[in-house]
């Protein structure tokens, strides 16, 4: 086998956890696919005779790039023009129900959560929290040293379990059966059914980018006010020719897609708990739609992918 059959070979094993790694410190799949590929392109390069750990040493290479993406992108964020949100991700079938670390690291609730803290924070949470690195690994990857990657993998820990809810479901029976609920409820005007999905206090962010149309008040708190907004919305778009109404899995969560003939209209991700919509999140932006064109796998576990 040639030197790039084999750099080629490793790295195609553990392209899905690389991915997964990406996404989660990026909450873009378009942008990890990018981190990916210039991940490689340095991968190559590499003599292979040095590496002693092919998964540790391509983990380290993609965050380092993920983290440079990340920093740019903060800088670009001034500019964006309403909420922001992460990407939604179509799932293959197994990932749901696989893994509940896993399922919950990817949910909508999760990302916006990790939004809040520094890139560095971020990419040690990820590490640390998800992947179970070790924080020698981690620190070769942040470039920091290993005291304080612990100091600052305990304050995100800290700072993630003070303001993250109870995380489910994840079972793919479930969602499925969810999201079939509340499409039935929002697209028959059933007010009472909606307003029993919803938590008294829930919260609709839409995120447009400036870039469609979206309902005019962009974040929403109340489930009176997110039951008729939704109500108004769904019912619209089934009786309008050629639109229809999708149930999909978007980042192990309940969630349903919009269409028009062919084309992806808006993704509303749900983000529940004891079968109550604590969060909804409604993904308008066409640059962030395209990243459903395809399911991803992800993983914990490169032998599983």
């Amino acid at each position: 086998m040639s030197s790039t059959d084999e750099h080629a070979e490793r790295f195609i094993l553990l392209r899905p956890l690389l991915f997964t790694i990406a996404y989660e410190i990026l909450g873009s799949a378009i942008e990890s696919d990018d981190v990916l590929q210039d991940s490689y392109l340095r991968w190559a390069q590499v003599d292979l005779a040095t590496v002693r750990d092919t998964k540790s040493y391509l983990a380290q290479v993609v965050t380092r790039q993920a983290l440079s993406a990340l920093r740019l992108r903060a800088r670009r964020r001034e500019e964006y023009i309403g909420p922001w949100l992460p990407e939604p991700l179509l799932l293959t079938e197994h990932d749901a129900a696989a893994d509940l670390v896993l399922a919950e690291s990817v949910s909508m609730g999760m990302l916006v959560l990790l939004e809040s803290l520094t890139p560095d924070e971020r990419a040690v949470f990820v590490l640390r929290e998800v992947f179970a690195f070790g924080y020698d690994d981690i620190a070769a990857s942040v470039g920091k040293s290993a005291a304080a990657v612990r100091q600052m993998a305990y304050r995100a820990r800290e700072y993630v379990r003070s303001r993250r809810h109870r995380f489910g479901p994840h079972d793919s029976a479930r969602i499925a059966e969810l999201t079939e609920k509340f499409m039935t409820a929002a697209t028959t005007g059933d007010l009472a059914g909606l307003l029993s999905m919803l938590a008294p206090n829930v919260t609709w962010t839409t995120d447009s980018g400036g870039k469609t149309t979206a309902v005019r008040q962009l974040v929403m708190t109340g489930a009176e006010q997110v039951a008729t907004i939704l109500l108004n919305l769904l019912r619209a778009v089934n009786r309008r020719p050629g639109m229809r109404i999708e149930p999909v899995n978007c980042n192990s969560a309940p969630a349903v897609a919009i269409y028009t003939g062919d084309h992806l209209e808006a993704v509303l991700v749900l983000d529940m708990v004891d079968d109550v919509i604590v969060n909804g999140y409604g993904i308008r932006n066409p640059d962030k739609l395209a990243a459903l064109a395809v399911a991803r796998t992800i993983t914990r576990d490169p032998d599983r992918a």
